[in-house]
């Protein structure tokens, strides 16, 4: 899914990175750089027979990352098993501040552990009621407390997307944001909070502030656009290109 991985590199550059990178299956590199912006970079990386990135990229990706500050890890990789274990392998061994979304989260569950170093959660109420192996209605009933259980108990920061997203961390604080609208719930949306994220953690902002800023630009980001495109006509991109203007109004 060449557009998740497009969108979330483009709004971590609105969101104030210096360098984004995109790590890509070699046969794709160059459909990717056609649908990315001059700014953005590519990484080639070994592939499987099906076209995804091989658990045997391994060694050049943990080679490329000494040079990085933050990595998304998930939008757009697929559920490839070999793609699936590479995931996990870099989850549990990468000290870099991470994001986890996505196809990241898919590969996680069922294997949870407790995260050393920044990790980021940011399920939607589907994915975070398959990590923690229950319904999607208990999930939306005690979001907060579901939120604030699974930071804690696995030592990370949890971002449940949807109606007034929940920040939590494993210390126990908890952000209820209040900007953004049903037109976000627009296919890229979350690969856009993605970017954000790890843009944030790589200026070096707090894990937990970084997140909560991220959501609330995100939002009032998704609210200028719904001003000029409507809630039914807005897409991912509009949120992009209304990151720049909802930075400034907080200035």
């Amino acid at each position: 899914m060449l557009g998740a991985a497009s969108l979330c590199a483009k709004a971590a550059l609105r969101s104030g990175a210096g360098l984004v990178t995109v790590g890509v299956a070699s046969g794709l590199n160059k459909p990717l750089q056609r649908k990315l912006p001059d700014e953005v970079m590519t990484k080639p990386l070994t592939q499987t027979a099906d076209v995804t990135i091989a658990l045997r990229a391994l060694a050049q990706i943990k080679g490329f990352l000494k040079r990085a500050d933050a990595l998304v890890i998930g939008p757009g990789l697929s559920q490839h098993p070999s793609t699936q274990k590479l995931i996990r392998e870099l989850v549990y061994s990468v000290k870099l501040p991470m994001v986890i979304d996505a196809d990241g989260l898919n590969a996680i569950t069922g294997h949870l552990k407790q995260f050393k170093g920044i990790k980021v959660l940011t399920p939607h109420p589907g994915e975070m009621a398959r990590l923690l192996n229950t319904t999607t209605r208990q999930v939306q009933k005690q979001r907060k407390d579901i939120t604030k259980g699974l930071a804690k108990k696995y030592n990370c920061i949890v971002v449940l997307k949807g109606h007034h997203t929940v920040v939590a961390d494993y210390t126990g604080r908890a952000y209820l944001n209040k900007t953004g609208n049903p037109g976000m719930a627009t296919a890229g949306s979350g690969d856009v909070l993605s970017g954000m994220v790890a843009a944030f953690l790589g200026q070096g902002i707090q894990p937990f502030q970084a997140a909560k800023a991220a959501v609330y630009l995100h939002g009032l980001a998704g609210d200028l656009a719904a001003k000029e495109k409507t809630q039914a006509g807005m897409i991912a991109s509009d949120i992009i290109e209304k990151i720049p203007e909802a930075i400034k109004r907080c200035r």
